[in-house]
């Protein structure tokens, strides 16, 4: 009977699991054609879920160590799968240490072993199959009009939006589209960028030659008196899970943004809806664009958080204006995203794999969120901290009572091997201190039990 004893409290069970059968498959354990147990028996053998069977085996299907027969189940793969050479091995292990990758309990990266390989590795074969003739024809800058129906029919499902494939323009990556969007709103706008906020922002504006103003967050979010006295033309929100503060912004405040970039022409807003498919408390609050009545603001998302970091899929709803604008203006470009993972993404949406996926990962992310707050308060920190979440999606504040500075309760980990980011690191503002970002879609279940310990001998 195969069987692995997992350590549960390394977290990323399918991780290990995956080496596990990588390591029997390369030292030849496991045969050539063995068939491997059922995900249901694999499951029960090693105490895990089968969610965590089905992952380890997805990564395995997609490196070539295992395959899936429909019907009959899972074997080692007929090819031949070498062990790693000694060279190799010599150089992970003389490896300088200083650059090795530290565990960062801020890191709000997507845990890798959650991506649905064995169904997106199919859809792509199966993309390659019918799909030839379009994969090698020209696209339209805004991108496939496949990908953008899926998109519409997306947010019409989950974010209530009612939106045209005509309005949206696909892109790589959300950094990309924010340079259409400065060229086609003009260089000489004045974009208001959120204090505390998301630093990269203001270094991608200087970079493209406009300018930019932070203003002040209050408990509701973008604070509208700031907004006004700023003199801005553009406001820059998250509004939604706001990074890093967490803060959802309540309806009365949305209206009141909205209410501001009406009094003006060519005032807009840019709302940032990066992780929306994800919350662990309340009802979704309506989105700008669903609440919008003047053509006032650009929606913006990205499949980065909702499926990997490293699917560089973004897009951006434009209102009708100017995305007549931008088709008279930017028809020259060419699509940054290849057809073929367009193809490939659009079929993915329109089967309904996304959805399945992201109601497995809300479930997958509650699961953390409750881990991650049983082992703080069974920890010796209890007494000595305070959490603030703010509905704020996958992370939230974790508010230290110290006299210690951020920068010192910083280095004390970091001195440990452990990162953390302070809600000071992405302001100006003087006065905010003692809060600390925990993130659980990828948190290093060891590390936090560590930095509790260190902290509660420190502070």
């Amino acid at each position: 009977m195969l069987t692995y004893t997992l350590d549960k409290d390394k977290g990323h069970l399918s991780r290990e699991l995956y080496k596990a059968l990588k390591n029997d498959i390369e030292g030849g354990k496991l045969k050539r054609g063995e068939k491997l147990p059922s995900k249901r028996t694999f499951a029960r053998n090693c105490s895990v879920s089968t969610i965590t069977v089905q992952n380890a085996y997805d990564q395995l299907v997609s490196e070539g160590y295992i395959t899936a027969i429909e019907k009959k189940g899972y074997y080692v793969s007929d090819s031949v799968v070498k062990k790693k050479s000694k060279v190799s091995y010599l150089v992970e292990e003389d490896e300088d240490t200083s650059t090795v990758e530290l565990p960062d309990l801020s890191n709000n990266r997507v845990n890798v072993d959650n991506f649905p390989f064995s169904i997106w590795s199919r859809i792509m074969r199966k993309t390659m199959g019918e799909k030839q003739n379009l994969l090698l024809s020209p696209m339209k800058t805004e991108g496939v009009y496949e990908l953008r129906r899926a998109i519409s029919h997306h947010l019409s499902s989950f974010r209530g939006m009612a939106v045209s494939p005509s309005q949206i323009i696909v892109g790589a990556g959300t950094e990309y589209l924010y340079s259409l969007i400065i060229q086609l709103l003009g260089r000489d706008k004045l974009y208001a960028l959120e204090d505390p906020g998301y630093m990269k922002l203001e270094r991608i504006y200087n970079a493209n030659g406009v300018r930019s103003i932070k203003v002040e967050l209050d408990d509701k979010g973008l604070s509208l008196l700031s907004l006004e006295k700023s003199s801005a033309d553009i406001a820059h929100i998250s509004p939604n899970h706001h990074y890093p503060t967490g803060i959802t912004m309540p309806l009365d405040r949305r209206y009141e943004i909205l209410s501001w970039a009406a009094k003006k022409d060519e005032r807009y807003i840019i709302e940032d809806d990066y992780d929306s498919e994800f919350r662990v408390s309340r009802n979704p609050v309506p989105t700008f664009y669903s609440l919008d009545t003047s053509g006032s603001v650009i929606y913006m998302n990205t499949f980065s958080k909702s499926l990997a970091s490293t699917v560089r899929i973004s897009y951006m709803v434009l209102p009708d204006s100017l995305a007549e604008r931008f088709k008279e203006n930017f028809s020259f470009y060419s699509s940054t995203v290849s057809s073929f993972e367009q193809y490939t993404l659009a079929s993915f949406i329109e089967e309904g794999f996304f959805e399945k996926h992201i109601n497995r990962m809300r479930l997958y992310y509650i699961r953390q969120r409750q881990a991650v707050l049983s082992l703080l308060s069974y920890s010796l920190m209890k007494d000595k901290c305070s959490v603030i979440e703010n509905d704020s999606g996958l992370h939230f504040i974790l508010r230290l009572n110290t006299v210690l500075s951020d920068k010192e309760v910083k280095e004390i980990l970091y001195r440990e091997g452990i990162k953390i980011s302070a809600l000071s690191d992405y302001s100006r503002s003087s006065s905010i201190s003692h809060d600390f970002i925990i993130s659980y879609s990828n948190l290093d279940m060891d590390a936090f039990k560590r930095a509790l310990g260190i902290l509660s001998e420190n502070i």
